[in-house]
């Protein structure tokens, strides 16, 4: 099918950072793929098992991994379902599913949420994992530092790793992400089992209210979600991968996509029933502090920690930046310049580091938002735009699965945020801002 494009609009698709390059291998698909989903929200799996209990908790992670691997299997197949077209970004997919501008209004909101959202949590985690370094190596014969101060730290790796043009040039700073992920998963569950079950470990549920354990119970499922992020950005890592019609892009992001989804099985369900396993309910949100393992042990899972959300924060701020600077250039009509981009970038990083010191407990607010957007996202609208776009026989084995996949996704969309505006609640309590 011919190029029906213009030459000013391939002029600016070369520059925009999603669709700058087309070079990528399939493995490119897999780190960047476990760089997005494995971030350090697998540390506190074993703390979500605990407020779900171990039947719960089993089934939510088995069904969890299974309906994102499938909802991942249909972007893939729906990034090149229109011949001659490729659906390089999320939002693009959902115009063409519910229309222009209804798309625009139903996946863009989100994708943000989201993808926002995650890079000041990753600058919170950053912050943290430096600060742990910190208190560890220096005993008592160091300046004081507070957590703001190892915020800025962290933010000033991102003020220069942003001005990396597009997703294939962050590949090398993926990969270092993505074997830091395997790497301190592997710590945390290994020193587990070394450690031992506790002799006073108690599997019942740590909320012995009735109305307390429920609404524990849905900001688990909160925390749950949230481990399965990568959805978000899977379009935007596919449309780096070459295609033509004898060799469409689908086969190789697939067979990357798999591996990713193997490496993530790897990371996320020996920490979480191990941790379970070995501590129960007095295991801590992240089961690094629950271990309390030697020094050197601790501050080289924190190093790595820190080099996995560097990584991550890139691989979900280029989304951001393409859709930023598609509006500027395209929109609003500005030259797409370096300093333009160089202008915005630093905005986002500067903006992102700001949000993560004023509020110290946006993980809860994440999980509140993370409820309207990740579950969509991640579980359901996939299935919704299959059901739009394909339109599957009723009552066929792909509409059953599609509405089955829609039922539960509605569910955690719903019953997440609840539990997790509890959350907030009780952290917010003498809350002061820049604390």
């Amino acid at each position: 099918m011919a190029d029906e494009r213009s030459e000013e609009q391939k002029r600016i698709d070369e520059w925009l950072p999603i669709t700058s390059s087309r070079n990528a291998k399939w493995w490119y698909s897999t780190f960047h793929n476990v760089t997005a989903m494995v971030g350090a929200g697998v540390l506190s799996l074993p703390y979500a098992m605990a407020e779900l209990g171990w039947g719960p908790g089993v089934t939510v992670l088995v069904i969890s991994w299974v309906i994102t691997l499938y909802t991942l299997w249909q972007m893939v197949e729906m990034h090149e379902m229109v011949p001659g077209k490729r659906f390089d970004r999320y939002h693009e997919l959902g115009q063409y599913a519910f229309g222009e501008k209804l798309g625009l209004w139903i996946v863009v909101p989100q994708q943000l949420i989201v993808e926002v959202g995650v890079d000041i949590v990753y600058m919170v985690t950053g912050g943290k994992s430096l600060m742990k370094v910190h208190d560890l190596l220096c005993k008592n014969d160091c300046t004081t530092m507070k957590l703001k101060h190892f915020i800025m730290i962290f933010a000033s790796v991102h003020f220069l790793l942003v001005h990396l043009p597009n997703l294939n040039s962050i590949s090398g700073v993926s990969l270092a992400a993505a074997v830091m992920s395997l790497s301190y998963s592997t710590i945390a569950w290994a020193a587990a089992t070394k450690k031992g079950v506790q002799s006073d470990v108690d599997y019942s549920l740590s909320e012995k209210t009735n109305l307390g354990a429920v609404f524990n119970f849905f900001s688990a499922l909160g925390d749950v979600a949230f481990a399965y992020a990568g959805h978000n950005v899977v379009l935007e890592i596919q449309a780096t991968i070459p295609s033509t019609p004898e060799k469409p892009s689908k086969g190789p992001m697939w067979r990357g996509v798999v591996v990713a989804y193997i490496v993530v099985a790897v990371c996320y369900f020996p920490v979480a029933l191990i941790g379970y396993w070995v501590f129960g309910n007095s295991v801590q949100d992240n089961i690094l502090i629950s271990l309390n393992k030697p020094t050197w042990l601790v501050v080289m899972a924190n190093l790595f920690v820190v080099v996995h959300v560097i990584g991550s924060y890139q691989v979900f701020a280029m989304p951001v930046f393409d859709m930023v600077e598609t509006m500027l250039v395209k929109k609003l009509r500005f030259r797409p310049t370096w300093y333009l981009r160089f202008i915005t970038r630093n905005i986002y990083v500067a903006l992102t580091m700001f949000i993560g010191i004023a509020v110290p407990f946006f993980g809860g607010l994440l999980g509140f938002f993370g409820g309207f957007a990740f579950a969509p996202t991640t579980y359901f609208l996939p299935c919704i735009m299959w059901l739009a776009i394909f339109k599957p026989k009723r009552f066929s084995l792909s509409w059953i699965i599609n509405w089955i996949c829609i039922i539960l996704g509605v569910l955690l969309m719903i019953l997440a945020p609840i539990g997790a505006m509890r959350s907030i609640i009780l952290q917010s309590k003498g809350f002061k801002f820049f604390a």
